[in-house]
């Protein structure tokens, strides 16, 4: 069982992990620069471009109705009672796809607290929802927590601390009426 446990920590680590770096492709940081520099023409054509993909663009992008992600906010429609957001954290992404069963809702953010802090915070509000916390407190050298409610949802916690800061991942697979 307990192979069982580390093989779904792993798995949904890994979602995690690609989701954030679907996130990370499709937008770029504040500033960023291209590797080569355009012409006069070439910069107008494109500030063109921007301005209109900009002004008919929806919020947050969508691959299908019911799907969304977004960075450095909660994205619309984020079930807030399912996972809140800690009090002091800073989001850096959010996603929510309610499309499949189980419904998928991540959430990546940081917080100056230790990360005991940030698993204790985490476990209280979803063991009051019915989760149970599964065995284990870390996966290698990472705090990282698994919780199963009805044998059939799971949400997993991941923690990262580097120098007083706390960067977590949380993410659910759940059913559809939680996250209304």
């Amino acid at each position: 069982m307990k192979v069982i446990g580390e093989r779904n920590r792993a798995v949904t680590a890994v979602a995690a992990a690609g989701a954030l770096l679907a996130l990370a492709a499709c937008t770029p940081a504040p500033g960023a620069t291209t590797a080569s520099s355009p012409t006069a023409s070439e910069s107008t054509s494109v500030a063109q471009s921007t301005a209109q993909a900009s002004a008919t663009a929806p919020p947050s992008p969508s691959a299908e109705p019911g799907t969304s992600a977004t960075v450095g906010a909660l994205v619309e429609g984020f079930p807030k009672t399912l996972l809140p957001v800690m009090p002091g954290a800073q989001v850096e992404s959010s996603s929510f796809d309610k499309t499949d069963t189980p419904a998928t809702v991540a959430l990546v953010a940081k917080i100056s607290s230790p990360a005991a802090g940030v698993v204790a915070f985490y476990s209280k509000k979803l063991e009051s929802q019915g989760f149970k916390a599964v065995p284990g407190e870390k996966v290698g050298s990472v705090a990282s927590k698994d919780f199963l409610r009805g044998g059939n949802e799971t949400v997993n916690l991941a923690v990262v601390e580097t120098a007083g800061v706390s960067t977590f991942t949380i993410g659910a697979n759940v059913a559809a009426k939680s996250v209304k």
